[in-house]
């Protein structure tokens, strides 16, 4: 998908309903950020993280009961390590429990005409029902990156760490490190979803989104990416 346009460049089963693993938080980063714009939540807020939160399993950041941190850097864990448990914490700042939030991600779908969309979490962890399609994941992609450009200062990095530089983060995206003109965006991996990608670019003034779900390997998933774009 051509960013600025929203025009359909390449597509194959686009519209196929399938589990998108991580690549869910796309909408949980973009209502995040709306919060962000409208004011209701801002970088520097400190969050208490709830039992709840801290008990995500998947990949996480290692955040425990009652441990203060900010929107920054719970922004940094989602973007950077997928953290489940940072997203559970971003969810309940914009909404207070994350069933209202789950709620908020169905009513922004829907607004965006994601119609093959139904989310259970705002993780991505395997749930029944929860599904979408790479066309569904591209209309998100495209208007958390075109509209909240901010989000690339989280999605552009490599590697950083959390917690006064004692826990490490490493992307997950290696496109950000391999790729040229790289600005995100998310990855997800389960069993049964396997590899996915939402992947965005910019080059020489053209920004781009290739999406690509249901892949055997993580190499097939960067891969097939890479080709999309170039």
């Amino acid at each position: 998908m051509e960013k600025e346009t929203g025009t359909i460049l390449y597509e194959k089963e686009a519209k196929r309903q399938m589990e998108p693993a991580s690549v869910t938080k796309v909408m949980t980063l973009l209502l995040t950020m709306e919060a962000i714009e409208k004011g209701s939540l801002h970088y520097d807020d400190v969050v208490t993280v709830s039992a709840y939160a801290a008990s995500m399993g998947g990949s996480h950041v290692y955040l425990s009961e009652g441990e203060q941190i900010t929107v920054d850097d719970l922004l940094k864990a989602v973007c950077v390590a997928s953290g489940n448990d940072a997203a559970v914490a971003l969810a309940e700042c914009v909404a207070g429990v994350t069933e209202l939030f789950v709620e908020q991600m169905n009513t922004r779908a829907k607004e965006l005409g994601m119609t093959d969309t139904h989310f259970v979490n705002c993780t991505g962890l395997p749930a029944e029902g929860h599904v979408t399609s790479a066309w569904d994941i591209a209309l998100m992609s495209r208007e958390l990156i075109e509209k909240h450009p901010d989000i690339r200062r989280y999605t552009t990095i490599w590697m950083d760490t959390l917690r006064d530089g004692k826990s490490q983060l490493v992307n997950t995206n290696k496109l950000v490190r391999h790729y040229k003109g790289a600005t995100g965006l998310k990855t997800g991996t389960t069993q049964k979803a396997g590899h996915c990608l939402s992947a965005t670019a910019q080059r020489d003034g053209m920004g781009l989104v290739a999406v690509i779900l249901g892949c055997s390997t993580t190499d097939e998933r960067f891969g097939g990416a890479r080709k999309m774009l170039d």
